[in-house]
């Protein structure tokens, strides 16, 4: 029998707007005795049903919310979900084989991540329900949608905050390199090097965008990782484009992509130390026309956040003084708990502090394979500005 959680008075009303996380402190009392990993049906204090999910006794989230109905057969519901997000994924790109297939709780599939590259989907599983019906995702990736390759790249720290076992698997194939294209551009994708699944598409249509101000114009890409920015600068016809980041091995793939995209422009890979890269830019009073920063998260998480916000600041007003008169600062944060508003502030205020004028020509988050629900904030994290910079007002 699928055990009832029971929610103390009021606390169902984030669940009713949309959100899909129980936190333990909300429960009131427990029906039936759940292990980790179970299905569990959540009501609220009057008993009204809200809905069914993974239920984790050692979690600060214990339920995550599966389905606004009772689940009758598990295995079919996640065979469903897993299959409408294929199909949002190919009505958006009908042209690419590479994507984000599934963004978690965006795609009602809690604590699952899978990126599809051509045949090989990398997994990073963060719910103990998922982890323990995994075979059910495997099949249908397997079954409906040809997977050669299947295997993890999980984050050690959100493993640990599920109570998860700190391991990567492999259910089909081996952990192979492969060549992917976004829609332009090309990439080798090594997976067991690489940061994260191997690849971030979640700034994919964002790299589309900086075409549009890049042509004939020197580039500086800094935080390049596998040089999507600067690569997209040099197909659109850019005079130059530097390709700066702290990790000698993602310098040492973006010269690979270059090559493999047989691109011309003029370049320069560097490895190097990005705060000090601009700093030595401005006392050499060297300049580019587009400033392109996208930095790790440098807030994990809300503690963090006030060190964070100066690092940002700090990091921006250094790239404004790099950007040429009437040029754009491109600037990114991947940092959930930053807010658009601290973002924009953050930028003003950078702004300020180096007497430049600014105006916000283009703002974005997430490519379109990276959904988010309204009524569930966590699902937002990116944010994406240009910004025309100017010396005079």
């Amino acid at each position: 029998m699928t055990a009832r959680i029971h929610l103390k008075k009021n606390e169902e009303r984030r669940i009713r707007a949309g959100h899909l996380w129980v936190f333990s402190n909300e429960i009131g009392s427990i029906e039936g005795d759940p292990e980790s990993g179970d299905l569990a049906e959540v009501y609220d204090s009057r008993n009204n049903f809200c809905g069914t999910g993974f239920y984790n006794k050692h979690s600060l989230i214990a339920v995550r919310i599966l389905s606004k109905n009772k689940i009758e057969n598990l295995g079919g519901l996640l065979k469903e979900k897993l299959l409408s997000a294929q199909q949002l994924r190919k009505d958006f790109y009908p042209g690419r084989n590479s994507y984000r297939l599934v963004f978690s709780e965006s795609d009602f599939l809690p604590g699952l991540i899978i990126d599809k590259y051509n045949s090989t989907f990398v997994l990073q599983v963060y719910s103990i329900g998922m982890e323990k019906n995994i075979e059910h995702i495997v099949r249908v990736l397997k079954e409906e949608l040809n997977a050669e390759n299947i295997f993890t790249k999980n984050e050690d720290y959100f493993r640990k905050l599920e109570g998860l076992p700190e391991e990567d698997k492999i259910y089909l194939g081996s952990m192979s390199s492969e060549i992917i294209d976004d829609g332009s551009v090309k990439y080798k994708i090594d997976f067991e090097k690489g940061h994260k699944t191997g690849f971030y598409f979640d700034q994919s249509d964002n790299r589309f965008f900086i075409e549009k101000i890049c042509k004939d114009k020197t580039i500086a890409d800094l935080f390049c990782n596998s040089g999507g920015f600067g690569l997209h600068a040099a197909k659109a016809g850019a005079a130059s484009v530097v390709f700066v980041d702290s990790s000698s091995a993602e310098i040492e793939n973006a010269k690979d992509n270059f090559v493999l995209n047989e691109l011309k422009t003029g370049s320069d890979f560097i490895s190097r130390d990005v705060f000090e890269f601009l700093e030595s830019c401005i006392s050499e009073k060297r300049k580019f026309d587009v400033v392109m920063i996208d930095p790790p998260a440098f807030a994990k998480n809300k503690k963090s956040l006030p060190s964070a916000k100066k690092g940002y600041e700090r990091l921006n007003r250094l790239a404004m003084q790099a950007v040429n008169e009437g040029g754009f600062l491109v600037s990114s944060s991947c940092s959930h708990h930053l807010l658009k508003e601290e973002f924009f502030n953050i930028i003003n205020s950078a702004a300020l502090k180096t007497g430049k004028t600014i105006q916000l020509v283009h703002f974005n988050g997430a490519s379109l394979d990276h959904p988010e629900l309204p009524g569930m904030c966590e699902t937002t994290y990116l944010k994406f500005g240009v910004f025309s910079v100017h010396n005079k007002f």
